[in-house]
């Protein structure tokens, strides 16, 4: 009982670092910022674009990064030793 209480106390604590983490991907001039809760920080569109490249290049940005972050959350759990 007392190891699954500290396995949750470590996962918690993996979870509050990974909320820190930030992942900056950037399509064609558009630029997105997304947290390790998969939040979106920042956008930055590139005016160069038309609207509909625009929308393309933002919804590859934000795709890639979730992508990412799934990748690196994956990792960190893995080599956590918390038998996941």
């Amino acid at each position: 009982m007392f190891e699954n209480l500290k396995n949750l106390q470590k996962l918690k604590q993996m979870q509050d670092d990974f909320k820190k983490e930030k992942l900056t991907v950037e399509k064609r001039g558009v630029t997105v910022v997304m947290n390790g809760n998969f939040e979106v920080e920042d956008v930055k569109l590139n005016s160069e674009l038309n609207l509909e490249d625009q929308q393309d290049a933002l919804k590859e940005a934000l795709n890639e990064a979730r992508e990412n972050i799934q990748k690196t959350l994956a990792k960190s759990l893995m080599s956590s030793g918390l038998g996941f």
